[in-house]
């Protein structure tokens, strides 16, 4: 069993070592010197918080330690070389002196390492990959899962990533004002993408990843501190609608537990109050996007004080506009759940065969759970026991295993 301190050390590591690592990259221009950095200082913390005790700011401690640590390595490594070839950069490493209240300032450094991951001259899927693997700390095989790609390829495509980004001499910073527009878009969607990693885990034992979720929003807070755009508004006020249900997604025993069937008096009235503000701010200015609209459906939702007064009518107006500007199989998916709650089973269920017979989803596991869904509604057993046993197949995630597990014993 871990002993106290063991623990918050474990826990400070859980919590702090990204943006530790982030700082570091700053500091050193390096993504492996700085993981390498990361890992010396806390075997460091190892050594010396549990004979000096926990210093009062331990992510400070341990940029500081790092930090001195490459410079250690760079020297170490000088025997090999003319001094003159690295004086310089341990001169550079060493006038950067961390802010004790980093943390707080506006250009955040895990905001920085963000746009870093995000530069245009990425492409898009290595943004994500990239940004998955060094903002979120996720492993390369969670992400290859994610990506449905084999690990050895993802992990070629970061590693070559960040030799583009080293080789090129990207600026490690937050765009100016006037360039936010156009680098905005991609790290909207990585956010969001962080944000559903803490809110729904690819895979492993718990549902959420509250860290993540947590850190999602904070840089979007940050993000519209920098730029208040509607687009930024309204993915804040979708993150905040969606976390204010969190309590009620699991049972005390860690099981998923279904919109319908959640218990709302546990919904977290302070952030649905500022999501709904929030979005009716961003639909007010009149340029709504994909992320007004979805934080005006999840806007629906909270307001609704029991599921049966849900407005499913206005919801799939809703997704009628949002498939109108994002024609993807995820979203005419979700429209098609909605149909089903508005028309009735059958009428999501025709819109689900379809999707999956075109091919798009066959191995996305919620398209076969809804498809179980609607025939188990409308009495279809032998049908939805194989399509819960496919969803089985494809899911990665312990809770939702279990939950469908009950559903498919149900049918018994």
């Amino acid at each position: 069993m871990p002993t106290p301190l063991s623990a918050q050390i474990e826990a400070i590591y859980r919590n702090e070592s990204r943006r530790v690592f982030a700082t570091l990259i700053r500091l050193l221009g390096d993504f492996d010197m700085a993981e390498e950095a990361l890992q010396d200082a806390f075997k460091a913390a190892i050594e010396q918080w549990p004979r000096d005790g926990i210093p009062d700011k331990p992510a400070a401690w341990l940029v500081s330690a790092g930090r001195f640590k490459a410079i250690d390595g760079i020297r170490r490594r000088a025997r090999f070389t003319a001094y003159d070839d690295v004086a310089e950069t341990i001169e550079a490493i060493a006038d950067e002196t961390p802010a004790p209240d980093e943390r707080e300032e506006l250009e955040d450094d895990r905001l920085r390492l963000i746009f870093t991951c995000c530069h245009p001259s990425l492409a898009p899927d290595t943004q994500i990959a990239l940004t998955l693997r060094e903002v979120c700390g996720l492993s390369t095989e969670e992400i290859a899962k994610a990506f449905l790609t084999p690990a050895p390829t993802l992990a070629q495509r970061i590693v070559r990533a960040k030799a583009k980004i080293r080789d090129a001499r990207i600026p490690y910073q937050v765009p100016g004002r006037d360039e936010l527009p156009a680098r905005l878009e991609s790290v909207l969607r990585v956010i969001y993408l962080v944000f559903n990693e803490g809110y729904s885990a690819s895979s492993g034992a718990t549902l959420t990843r509250h860290d993540l979720s947590q850190e999602a929003i904070r840089l979007a807070r940050l993000l519209q501190e920098l730029l208040p755009e509607p687009e930024i508004t309204s993915l804040l006020a979708l993150m905040l609608l969606h976390e204010s249900r969190r309590v009620a997604r699991t049972s005390e025993s860690g099981d998923l537990v279904p919109l319908d069937e959640q218990d709302r008096t546990v919904w977290n009235a302070e952030l649905i109050a500022e999501g709904v503000a929030l979005v009716q701010r961003a639909l007010s200015s009149g340029r709504a996007g994909t992320y007004s609209l979805q934080a005006a459906i999840s806007a629906v939702h909270a307001e609704a004080r029991r599921a049966d007064v849900t407005d499913w009518g206005q919801i799939v107006g809703l997704y009628d506009a949002l498939l109108q500007l994002e024609p993807t199989p995820v979203i005419a998916l979700n429209r098609a759940v909605a149909v089903a709650m508005h028309q009735g089973p059958q009428a999501g269920l025709a819109l689900v065969e379809d999707l999956i017979a075109d091919g798009h989803l066959q191995n996305y596991y919620l398209a076969h759970a809804a498809q179980a869904d609607f025939h188990r509604r409308l009495g279809h057993v032998t049908e939805a026991r194989a399509a819960y046993v496919r969803a089985l197949a494809l899911t990665q995630q312990e809770p939702e295993r279990r939950f469908l597990n009950r559903r498919l014993a149900a049918l018994a």
